[in-house]
């Protein structure tokens, strides 16, 4: 596997929020160099073969807004 992506939103709960699309990694931190060292270290845990691991992690923001109608 070459690359990996994350959504990372804000948490309802403060912080921030990660999850891989197509695996079952997610992550939680309190601020984005927290949250970049979470991922790091999740997917360490998740791919426990180095040559399994990406090589690319690549972090998509989702900012959710509501507007008046």
């Amino acid at each position: 596997m070459n690359e990996i992506i994350f959504t990372v939103k804000d948490s309802p709960e403060g912080g921030y929020e990660a999850e891989a699309l197509g695996h079952s990694i997610f992550t939680e931190a309190d601020d984005m160099e927290a949250m970049k060292e979470s991922i790091r270290d999740a997917i360490f845990c998740h791919f426990e073969d180095q040559d399994d691991r990406p090589k690319i992690i690549r972090l998509h923001y989702v900012k959710e807004e509501i507007l008046a109608a």
